[in-house]
């Protein structure tokens, strides 16, 4: 079995401890409802529908990549193991699914993973409850650290969790204000995206060395290679959402558009004041208009200039994975994941 596969179940099992925190006899049902959402319970549960875990398995491999031992060593009395960072894995995965709540009542998302999502199943004001109670227990599990760390080292993961938790909401109030506003330009994109995608990943690197027991500069090279595998899968992602394949992305190429979303290649465009800004300024894109309007938006060179910025933080993230000297099986598995990440097909 190979260290990915072995974490992946030692995140599963740690995740379900961790929800099974409000499995008591009167709040059964909304245990229930906290399962539907991770993908364990309900109709079409199963591997689709709890995702794939990369955040909590980027904090494993992270603190498994300085010179630890795996599972089959705890108990020598060196170092540190990856095994003990579960819980802070969990935490991370648990704040992940926390936004992914809020988001669908927020954005009225009707599916996740091609499942209802939880606000559609048991109503809005549930489903903010569901969130509230993932975010509490990411809080508690990253208390379980004292098991195995210093409480200053658990005070130091507890603050990197925090900050990020606070860029998150910073990025989701830029997403939700630039609705509202029609001057916005590419200065604007960075800083919505950072706190969206980047901080959590940047914190699950970091986070993951500084439990590794990394030296200073090998947790700062971890987290800037988490920033930036956040903006070029960020940038990625924006490109799939209008040019994409959808047999192979699962989302369709014409959501983006519709939706009026202010992704990279879109606030590129505008910038041009050219058709595209044009046709975008007289109001909502029909889904029977995608094709041509995203046509307008790559011969005014929209797809070519985020494929350039793509390359560029691609660049960025795999520079600083060097620097951070990531070892062993985790270190060769960080890479691969971290390339599947980088290099999807369209």
């Amino acid at each position: 079995m190979n260290i990915q596969k072995r974490m992946l179940e030692a995140i599963e099992e740690e995740l379900q401890r961790q929800v099974a925190r409000l499995d008591q006899p009167r709040t059964k049902r909304f245990h229930e409802m906290l399962t539907y959402h991770m993908g364990w319970t309900g109709e079409g549960a199963g591997a689709e529908a709890t995702g794939k875990r990369i955040r909590p398995l980027l904090v494993l491999l992270s603190a498994a990549s300085f010179g630890l031992v795996d599972e089959g060593e705890v108990g020598k009395e060196i170092g540190y193991y990856w095994l003990h960072a579960k819980s802070a894995a969990a935490a991370i995965e648990l704040i992940h699914n926390f936004s992914l709540v809020h988001d669908d009542i927020q954005d009225n998302s009707d599916k996740r993973r091609g499942r209802n999502t939880v606000w559609v199943n048991w109503g809005a004001p549930m489903a903010i409850n569901v969130g509230d109670a993932l975010f509490v227990i990411a809080n508690q599990a990253i208390l379980d650290l004292a098991e195995y760390y210093p409480s200053e080292v658990v005070v130091k993961v507890a603050g990197i969790l925090n900050n990020s938790c606070l860029d998150l909401t910073r990025g989701q109030f830029l997403d939700m204000s630039y609705e509202e506003r029609n001057n916005l330009g590419i200065d604007d994109y960075w800083p919505m995206v950072g706190g969206k995608t980047s901080a959590l990943l940047a914190a699950c690197t970091q986070i993951g060395a500084l439990l590794g027991n990394a030296g200073e500069a090998e947790r700062e090279a971890c987290r800037l290679f988490g920033w930036h595998l956040g903006l070029a899968f960020q940038v990625q992602d924006d490109i799939l959402g209008i040019w994409g394949d959808e047999a192979i992305t699962g989302k369709s190429a014409a959501s983006d558009l519709v939706e009026g979303k202010n992704s990279l290649p879109v606030l590129y465009g505008l910038g041009k004041q050219g058709k595209f800004a044009e046709r975008w300024a007289q109001g909502p894109i029909k889904s029977d208009e995608v094709k041509t309007v995203a046509k307008l938006l790559e011969d005014e060179g929209g797809k070519k200039y985020a494929e350039e910025i793509s390359i560029k933080e691609t660049q960025k993230a795999l520079e600083y994975l060097d620097r951070a000297n990531l070892r062993g099986e985790a270190g060769e598995s960080i890479r691969q994941l971290a390339n599947m990440l980088l290099k999807r097909k369209q």
